[in-house]
């Protein structure tokens, strides 16, 4: 208890809430916090660290919304404020809040996402189960209904890409793959509503994704990382980086 005590020492008091934000980062950088344990209650924090309330109170909203802790009420070993075990919702919200301030150009988001959705095609070729293969195709196969409106075809689009990186295994990877993709997901949508031809794209589409599933069922690594990129970079280039602009292309 005495370790913890001197761990948790007190801050200054300038920009007091960003110091208690450093303090508790630290716990976990060192190990001392992990993945479902409990920061001490708040009256201790404010004890430990010499500071008030109100700066507990908003670094603690500031890491909850950053989806690094999570508050449950009640009484027992479940309750309070937890270390997340998933901090991914919470990079997601972070990615789509910046893209949608453009931030981060759309050109970096799409290579940014290549380059991802390449390597996690590439291990889930290499690395899928049977369970894996079966959530990759789930989405597919919805997509194939030609009266599926376009948000929910949006929708599969996003657990498709979602499921291929959760399939590679590499749990990082993974996260940021699931987070640029549903960042742009907002971005997608509106490209699909702005189609004249919506169909000749759906099918287009339909075609890539179930080239790029083939691949990946068969293990082939190259031809899934080749077939996933040119599908990411092919769809930004030809349909929404052309809709953004102004024009309203139809699928090739």
């Amino acid at each position: 208890m005495a370790d913890m005590t001197a761990a948790w020492e007190p801050v200054p008091r300038s920009r007091t809430f960003e110091l208690v934000l450093a303090r508790i980062e630290e716990q976990i950088l060192a190990g001392r916090l992990r993945v479902g344990d409990r920061l001490p209650p708040e009256r201790e924090l404010v004890d430990m660290l010499g500071v008030s309330r109100a700066a507990v109170r908003e670094a603690l909203r500031v890491l909850e919304a950053q989806g690094v802790l999570r508050s449950r009420v009640g009484t027992g070993p479940s309750s309070g404020t937890v270390i997340a075990a998933m901090p991914d919702a919470g990079l997601t919200q972070l990615l789509r809040l910046h893209i949608a301030l453009a931030n981060f150009p759309m050109g970096d988001v799409v290579e940014a996402r290549a380059t991802l959705e390449r390597a996690s095609a590439r291990l889930a070729a290499e690395l899928v189960t049977e369970d894996g293969l079966e959530r990759i195709r789930d989405p597919l196969l919805r997509m194939d209904d030609a009266s599926l409106p376009r948000e929910q075809f949006n929708d599969c689009d996003t657990d498709f890409h979602v499921a291929i990186a959760e399939a590679g295994g590499n749990r990082l990877m993974a996260d940021m793959t699931i987070a640029v993709r549903n960042a742009v997901r907002h971005t997608l949508l509106t490209a699909f509503n702005k189609l004249d031809d919506w169909e000749k794209v759906a099918s287009r589409l339909r075609a890539e994704h179930h080239a790029i599933y083939e691949a990946i069922a068969a293990g082939d690594t190259e031809a899934a990382g080749d077939l996933v990129e040119a599908h990411v970079r092919g769809f930004h280039q030809d349909i929404v980086k052309k809709i953004i602009d102004g024009s309203n292309p139809a699928a090739p």
